[in-house]
C-alpha cells in the first residue's frame, strides 16, 4: 500500500501503535498523515498527550474513540503501548520527550529542530545507541526526491568543480506569529535554551537541506560556523540573518534569510559548480539543471513521508530519511546562533510596516536583494555592507 508517494507495509498482524505528544499547531499536520496511515491500515492512533486536548475533530475518525488523551507524555505512555511516539511540541521541551519515548520502548519521529542544544542531541545520540531504537527527525525537506537527484548530480561531477551550496529565505511573519506562544521568539525561556529564530525554526529546512546536499550529515561533518544575526521584531531571536558554513568536505555552504519581506517567495537550495548550476525549490521539490551545453531541465519529483518511511525502516530495518544522527551537523549550526552574541537590532529607520493589528508585518527595504546577494557572492550581510547590519570586521572579504 501506499501513502503520498511511500509504500508502507504493517510491520504485524495489527497496525502500528501511534501516540502523538503535541496536538495543536503542527501536531494537527500528524493527525492528518496518522489519519491516512491509519487509512491504509498501517498505523493506529493510540494516544495523545498535551496540556489541551485536542478537538475531536482533528483525531482520525473525528472522534476521541480508542484514543487516550492525558496532558503529559509519562502519563500517556504508563497508560497505552506505544510502538511510534511522535513528538511535536515547542523545541525546548523536544529533547526530554524524545527521551521519555525512547526509555519506554518506543521508536520516534521527532519535529525539527533536533534539540535545542548539541549538548542535548549528544545525549539523545548517546539514549540512540542504548536502547536500539530509532528516531527520525522531522525535516520533512529531505523526503523530497529532488534532494537525493542534486546529491547524485554533484557525486557525477556534472556541475563541475568549485562547488559551493547557498539556500536563500524570504519569508513574512505577522505580529500574531510572534504573540501565539511564550516560547515564540526566545532565545532562553525560565533559564531553559530555546533557540527560536529564523535559521532554527521556520526556514530551519533550508539550512538542513543545504548541508544535506553539501555532504555534511554528521557534527564532525561541520569544521566552522560564522553567524550574522539580526532582528527587526522586538523580540529576543534573529528574524534576519546569514550563517556560513565550512565543511570537512571543503564545500562551503551560505545560508541567508528573513522573516522581513515584502513578499513570501519559495525558499531555494543552489548549488553552483565551474560548468553549471542547479535550483532546488525544496516545498515543491522541483529541480532546475543548468549545464554547459545541455538544454535546461526542471523536473518535479515525488516526496515520502517521514512518518510513513519510519514505519517501513521498521519493517525492513533500511536506514531512515533523516535519522537524528544525521541532523548532528544542522545542530552544530543551531549551537553556534545558541551560543553567538544577541543578535542586532535594526534600527526603525529600515523598516516599513505593513497591515493591521496582530496582522501587521515588518518589511526590512531590499532585504530580498541583500539575500540574494549574500547567496551569489558567498558573503555576510556585515560583508556587503548593508545599511543596517554591523560593521565588518577589519581583514574580512
Amino acid at each position: 500500500m501506499t501513502t503520498n508517494g511511500a509504500t508502507v507495509q504493517p510491520v504485524a498482524a495489527e497496525p502500528v501503535r501511534i501516540a502523538l505528544a503535541g496536538a495543536h499547531g503542527f501536531g494537527i499536520q500528524h493527525l492528518r498523515g496518522i489519519a491516512e496511515l491509519q487509512a491504509a491500515g498501517a498505523a493506529r492512533l493510540v494516544g495523545v498527550a498535551d496540556p489541551v486536548p485536542p478537538d475531536p475533530a482533528t483525531l482520525p475518525g473525528g472522534d476521541t474513540a480508542g484514543v487516550v488523551v492525558t496532558a503529559g507524555l509519562g502519563d500517556l505512555l504508563a497508560a497505552v503501548r506505544a510502538d511510534v511516539v511522535v513528538v511535536a511540541t515547542p523545541i525546548h521541551t523536544h529533547a526530554a520527550l524524545a527521551e521519555t519515548a525512547l526509555l519506554a520502548g518506543a521508536d520516534v519521529l521527532l519535529e525539527k529542530p533536533t534539540a535545542a542544544s548539541l549538548a542535548e542531541f549528544d545525549r539523545l545520540r548517546a539514549l540512540l545507541a542504548r536502547t536500539g531504537r530509532r528516531c527520525q527527525v522531522g525535516f520533512q525537506s529531505l523526503g523530497g526526491g529532488g534532494v537525493d537527484e542534486l546529491i547524485a548530480l554533484l557525486r557525477r561531477g556534472e556541475l563541475g568543480d568549485d562547488v559551493r551550496v547557498a539556500a536563500t529565505g524570504t519569508w513574512v511573519r505577522p505580529l500574531a506569529y510572534w504573540r501565539r506562544s511564550r516560547w515564540a521568539g526566545r532565545r532562553r525561556l525560565d533559564g531553559t535554551d530555546v533557540v527560536d529564530g529564523v535559521l532554527t525554526n521556520p526556514l530551519a529546512h533550508a539550512v538542513a537541506t543545504a548541508l544535506r546536499v553539501a555532504g555534511a550529515r554528521r557534527s564532525g561533518d561541520v569544521e566552522r560556523v560564522e553567524t550574522d544575526l539580526y532582528r527587526v521584531n522586538d523580540v529576543e531571536c534573529d528574524d534576519t540573518s546569514v550563517v556560513r558554513v565550512a565543511t570537512s568536505g571543503g564545500v562551503p555552504v551560505l545560508v541567508a534569510a528573513t522573516l522581513c519581506a515584502r513578499e513570501q517567495s519559495e525558499p531555494l537550495v543552489t548549488v553552483r559548480g565551474s560548468r553549471g548550476h542547479a535550483v532546488l525549490h525544496y516545498t515543491s521539490d522541483v529541480l532546475d539543471v543548468h549545464v554547459q551545453g545541455r538544454e535546461p531541465t526542471s523536473v518535479r519529483h515525488p516526496r515520502r513521508t517521514l512518518l510513513a518511511d519510519l514505519l517501513q525502516r521498521r519493517a525492513d530495518g533500511g536506514p531512515l530519511i533523516c535519522a537524528l544522527e544525521d541532523t548532528g551537523a544542522f545542530m552544530r549550526v543551531l549551537d553556534a546562533v545558541r551560543t553567538a552574541e544577541e543578535p542586532r537590532p535594526v534600527p526603525a529607520a529600515h523598516v516599513d510596516w505593513h497591515g493591521d493589528g496582530e496582522q501587521a508585518h515588518p518589511v526590512l527595504r531590499d532585504v530580498e536583494g541583500w539575500v540574494r546577494r549574500a547567496a551569489a557572492e558567498n558573503r555576510t550581510f556585515s560583508e556587503l555592507g548593508a545599511p543596517w547590519a554591523a560593521p565588518a570586521p577589519v581583514g574580512s572579504a
